[in-house]
């Protein structure tokens, strides 16, 4: 009811801030109010980070979080469906602004030299990030190089003022939603890249060797497809995913198929990937 209150009373929303409690990176079992989270802010902390999704458990290992924790800096879980609409209104507290950990733009508090070196990465993987992109096509509105993963290969984050994904996985499952509105609000994504993880580099590598590489494209794809998960989105086609596990475990295994036969599914995958159109969400009649 107070997370109701805050969505809808204007007029005692900074009262009733205060009795809000939610879990965090570091409060274990507990829950932590916002006044507590404010007062062990670090000194150069200027926003109160978050992060929205189904479940603790489903966050709390979340590729976003990685270099927050690396920085010591505290996330509040919001995990009550609630707490996506109630966040839209409490925009600030005691003049911290909100800041989603699941959007772009997430400010890490960089100091000046690692800004430059983040400028000298962003330069430097900047062909690959195109080749990227031309294969993901409408998938992703963009391909950039991120300092927010330390553990993982990439992400998928949404736009500031557009829906998270998990305000998109709610909207979803109304029955009854507006569907003219779904269609602006509908997440648009942007990948991210962790030029520090050995993947991204050997990817790298392959496409200077070859820019028309098919592994390295089934790569991207699959890349894509598991990032969509980790990243709290579902996946847009399930079958062509579950072929590509699927050619990644024959390859373990040494198994030998008929070639031919492999490409067919090869290019299938890819036909069934360049005609879908991800810019919105199904319309219920």
């Amino acid at each position: 009811m107070i997370k109701l209150g805050i969505h809808e009373d204007s007029k005692n929303r900074k009262k009733l801030a205060e009795f809000l409690r939610y879990h965090s990176t570091k409060s274990g079992e507990d829950r932590v109010s916002l006044k507590t989270y404010v007062e062990r802010m670090k000194e150069t902390q200027k926003v109160i980070y978050y992060i929205t999704g189904e479940s603790k458990d489903a966050v709390q290992n979340s590729p976003f979080l990685e270099a927050l924790k690396k920085r010591d800096l505290e996330v509040l879980y919001l995990v009550d469906p609630i707490d996506e609409y109630a966040i839209q209104q409490l925009k600030d507290y005691q003049g911290k602004s909100m800041a989603c950990a699941t959007k772009e733009g997430l400010d890490l508090g960089l100091s000046e030299e690692e800004k430059k070196q983040a400028e000298e990465r962003k330069a430097w993987f900047e062909d690959l990030c195109k080749k990227v992109k031309d294969i993901l096509g409408k998938k992703v509105e963009k391909v950039v190089i991120s300092d927010r993963m330390v553990g993982s290969p990439c992400s998928l984050v949404t736009g500031e003022f557009g829906w998270s994904a998990n305000m998109e996985r709610i909207m979803r499952a109304q029955a009854l939603r507006d569907s003219s509105m779904s269609t602006y609000m509908v997440a648009k994504k942007t990948m991210e890249l962790n030029p520090s993880h050995p993947i991204i580099e050997a990817l790298k590598d392959k496409f200077a060797a070859d820019a028309a590489d098919s592994a390295a494209k089934d790569l991207v794809w699959l890349l894509y497809e598991t990032s969509l998960l980790t990243s709290g989105f579902t996946l847009d086609n399930p079958g062509s995913f579950s072929n590509r596990i699927h050619r990644l475990i024959k390859l373990g295994l040494s198994i030998d198929e008929d070639s031919e036969e492999e490409e067919e599914d090869e290019k299938e995958d890819l036909k069934i990937e360049e005609e879908e159109d991800d810019g919105g969400m199904e319309d219920v009649d």
